[in-house]
């Protein structure tokens, strides 16, 4: 599988990096990060390639590169905005255009609560073209104790609907 995970905006952006870093290996993973991303956290991850956002012309900005799934984690306002009005203007945002072109999976995780009136109707128009919408929502019957289950639990259902495999959480019997 190849996978790209973008990681923009600068709240949630270690629930991003813990995407990557419990991906199973096998997987070819492109990780694009925002200047806001890079102002909060450090990225150096042997497993993946790692592009900055500002890198229009990079491998994945290209629907030939042939990327199985793309997910953005944690999707910022101003990142959906974008995607839904089809502005193209960073590698994040391609990377989402090329996943809608190419019919791919697509993931984004809304970071921001509540939602305005406006991102719920950016969310509703990229719902209706087959994006999947999954902000990091907390499943109580998980039984999470702690802060890294529950950030697991997240993971794993995001692994989930992507078609990764994994055993991040308990599933139900």
């Amino acid at each position: 599988m190849k996978l790209v995970v973008a990681i923009t905006g600068a709240s949630g952006v270690a629930l991003g990096k813990k995407f990557v870093d419990y991906l199973p290996d096998g997987i070819d993973v492109h990780v694009v990060v925002t200047d806001n991303a890079f102002t909060v956290e450090s990225f150096e991850n042997e497993k993946v390639t790692l592009h900055t956002s500002k890198d229009i012309a990079a491998s994945v900005s290209s629907g030939s590169f042939r990327v199985d799934a793309t997910a953005i984690i944690p999707c910022s306002m101003n990142t959906l905005a974008k995607i839904a009005c089809g502005i193209s203007d960073n590698l994040t945002t391609r990377v989402a255009a090329v996943a809608l072109k190419e019919q791919k999976k697509l993931l984004l995780a809304p970071r921001e609560l509540p939602f305005s009136a406006i991102a719920l109707e950016n969310m509703q128009k990229l719902a209706a073209l087959g994006v999947i919408i999954a902000p990091p929502v907390m499943g109580y019957y998980s039984d999470a104790s702690s802060m890294e289950e529950m950030e697991k639990f997240i993971i794993g259902k995001w692994y989930d609907v992507l078609g990764i495999p994994n055993e991040l959480y308990a599933r139900w019997k």
